[in-house]
């Protein structure tokens, strides 16, 4: 029985994530992607510039980090 109320579709294939884990560089560029708008939005910072105008930009620095970290848990971490 399903829980999730995302369509299946749209969720990342059990064989993804069990290539992932195993390390497997395609994998984990396709959980990468799956994340990708997520990911963008966490990075996502204001920034002022000289004359104190706001400006939304992504953090690249921040948004390379974050994916990082991710790819470290699904190696380290999740276990099937």
């Amino acid at each position: 029985m399903r829980y999730s109320k995302q369509p299946e579709e749209s969720l990342v294939p059990f064989e993804v994530i069990r290539s992932a884990t195993q390390g497997d560089p395609e994998a984990l560029a396709s959980v990468l992607k799956h994340f990708e708008k997520d990911i963008t939005q966490m990075s996502t910072r204001i920034f002022y510039d000289e004359f104190g105008q706001s400006h939304r930009c992504v953090d690249y620095d921040l948004k390379q980090r974050i994916e990082c970290r991710l790819m470290a848990q699904i190696i380290l971490k999740f276990k099937i």
